[in-house]
């Protein structure tokens, strides 16, 4: 068996990272791509997933399960949010461990660090100070998936990998009205606006805090990129095999900013007005990605061109519907 034809399973491959790594090692060449939907193997369900790796004994294992969502749907279903990712990423490292697989990578959230986080917020700011309130659950959970990998790094002499994400979208995002994530939630409102020649739009809070985004498939490279790095290499810059790495684009804008771009792509003619009786989370959101531009990667779409790509995709998709 080549490099190349080894079991590789993605955990989540519906989802928009899970899909996006899927097709990023597709594009490299890798021929066994294993994976499962909820109704074939429940990640939450300890027995099922210890009889899903004693079959298929994958040698690499890529941890993009997990119930996500933005500030209302994380407000609304705490405990939802920390179970089911403390279940899926405890028994999926287990049992990887278990079955003996070589390389693993976790994929978490920057929501893992404090609230007022100095910024760019460094690997390091981890466990310094209190998360944000709106999505503490969620952020306790991914905390926890990174200790679980250190943990076993540091007891089995594992390869357990972690990568924290910035804010994602792109291909296979959520547009859910009430649920999904900023950028998405965007799209769709302002979509709507200019269907219905609505004259405004009303965004949640201030529009003052800032964020950052990262088109879908630079993430997936960037996991793919990590993985394929020699365990030497890895350890060389993180912290004994028991830290993890930041991805990002390394830049950010204010809500207000992001707001009137999406309402370019869109080619909505309204105004956009403020609600700010609603909460606006934490104020400032920006990665500190150097460790990764050390190991030799860098993103690749930029922001307006990923909007239009993503407005493509939610218009695909409101058709098919």
């Amino acid at each position: 068996m080549n490099e190349f034809q080894k079991p590789i399973f993605v955990a989540g491959h519906r989802g928009m990272v899970g899909s996006a790594i899927v097709r990023g090692l597709a594009s490299r060449g890798y021929t066994n791509i294993i994976t499962r939907s909820r109704a074939e193997l429940d990640l939450t369900d300890q027995a099922q997933v210890r009889a899903f790796f004693a079959k298929e004994k994958p040698q690499e294992v890529y941890v993009a399960a997990a119930l996500v969502g933005g500030i209302h749907a994380n407000n609304t279903y705490p405990a939802e949010f920390i179970y089911s990712n403390l279940m899926v990423e405890a028994n999926v490292v287990h049992e990887s461990w278990r079955t003996g697989v070589a390389k693993l990578l976790f994929l978490g959230s920057s929501c893992i660090y404090p609230r007022l986080a100095t910024q760019p917020m460094s690997e390091d700011v981890l466990l310094t100070g209190k998360l944000e309130p709106t999505n503490e659950p969620y952020a306790i959970a991914k905390i926890a998936g990174i200790k679980l990998c250190e943990s076993y790094n540091r007891q089995y002499g594992c390869d357990y990998r972690s990568v924290m994400p910035t804010n994602l979208y792109g291909p296979g995002d959520n547009y859910h009205p009430e649920n999904s994530h900023v950028l998405p939630a965007m799209i769709r409102r302002f979509h709507e606006a200019k269907m219905s020649d609505a004259p405004s739009v009303v965004i949640w809070g201030t529009g003052t805090p800032k964020r950052e985004f990262l088109y879908v498939d630079d993430l997936a490279s960037a996991c793919v990129h990590i993985m394929d790095l020699p365990r030497e290499v890895y350890a060389a810059h993180t912290e004994v095999m028991s830290s993890h790495i930041n991805i990002g684009s390394g830049e950010d804008q204010s809500i207000a900013e992001l707001a009137q771009l999406v309402s370019d792509v869109v080619g909505y003619q309204g105004s956009i007005q403020y609600d700010t009786s609603k909460p606006d989370g934490t104020p400032r959101k920006l990665l500190d990605i150097s460790r990764i531009r050390q190991l030799g990667w860098m993103p690749r779409v930029p922001l307006r061109e990923g909007i239009a790509k993503a407005y493509e995709d939610f218009r695909s998709e409101e058709l098919v519907a």
